[in-house]
């Protein structure tokens, strides 16, 4: 909470959850938190539970749950890769604000291509196996599937600072509610270089929202892997959420306080303009050219430089 001097108000800061996804560390959040941070949110980077060995997704999911209940107020969940699915999951089942899901594990059956299933089944098992132990990457993988967009100098940094085990049996339901028409508004990010969870599969689970009338919005972002959230290029990945936030009508204040919400708006405004200008976002109710009923691409940004793309569904 926050108190405005000039006014003697007392307001609600908005808090972000961070959710990192399996083979990273919380640590990869850092650079995230302290951006938002700096525009007025209240972040936290949520953990994983200590003990790895027999973890699932249904505990791991009741475990972020558990967390974000405990919050006083609704928060803007952001997941990357396991955390992008549970993100999409927690909204779903009406917990949070909004949420954002980067290059997140597909939901309700939608397949991965061979070369893909093939490291992702490292963390699924056969009935009657041992349900126990953990799994590191490599960092022949983690270059080849990871950190594939990235030099390789730089990818062997970032295999050093965020590589973490994996429970080795974590994968089990991976339903979500795609068809509430309640929840908050989603934006789910994919990189058309992912290799872990190529783009492809971002857009078949876009498209499984189609029935859905609340906001749900597709940014994708060219030249860019799984790592888009710890590599060089991430603050792009994150002013963009910003911009998408405070284009929803979402801003760093959750509470009252007129003062404190005019400074938070007008930062994020002015971040929107900037990334707009550069990056031809398409956030409806902005930029008319740039807005698509029913997931239909964004004819003018699809042809510019930077091969960004970028799809909605209409409210």
């Amino acid at each position: 909470m926050r108190r405005c001097p000039s006014e003697g108000l007392v307001v609600k800061r908005t808090q972000v959850v961070l959710l990192h996804g399996a083979w990273f560390h919380t640590s990869s959040w850092d650079g995230w938190a302290q951006r938002f941070a700096a525009h007025g949110f209240a972040v936290r980077a949520q953990s994983w539970p200590e003990r790895l060995d027999d973890l699932t997704l249904d505990v791991l999911i009741a475990y972020h749950e558990e967390a974000v209940r405990a919050l006083d107020t609704s928060p803007v969940l952001i997941g990357h890769s396991v955390g992008g699915l549970i993100a999409q999951r927690l909204l779903g089942a009406g917990l949070a604000r909004a949420a954002v899901a980067l290059a997140p594990l597909p939901v309700n059956g939608v397949p991965l291509d061979n070369a893909q299933t093939r490291l992702w089944s490292l963390l699924q098992h056969e009935p009657g196996e041992e349900r126990q132990g953990t799994i590191s990457l490599t960092p022949a993988q983690f270059r080849h599937t990871v950190a594939n967009a990235v030099g390789e100098d730089e990818a062997a940094r970032l295999f050093e600072r965020y590589a973490a085990p994996a429970p080795r049996w974590l994968f089990t339901d991976t339903s979500v509610d795609t068809a509430n028409h309640t929840r908050g508004p989603l934006l789910l990010v994919s990189g058309q270089e992912d290799r872990m969870v190529p783009d492809a599969a971002t857009r078949a689970a876009y498209k499984l929202y189609g029935d859905s009338t609340a906001v749900t919005d597709l940014k994708q972002f060219a030249d860019r892997g799984h790592s888009l959230v710890v590599d060089s290029g991430w603050r792009a990945v994150a002013d963009h959420v910003l911009a998408w936030l405070a284009a929803n009508g979402i801003g760093a204040v959750a509470g009252h306080g007129r003062l404190e919400l005019r400074r938070s708006n007008a930062r994020s405004l002015h971040l929107f303009a900037q990334t707009a200008q550069v990056h031809r976002h398409c956030i409806a109710g902005v930029s008319a050219p740039h807005s698509r009923r029913r997931g239909a691409p964004d004819a003018a940004g699809a042809g510019n430089q930077a091969g960004e793309r970028c799809l909605r569904r209409a409210r």
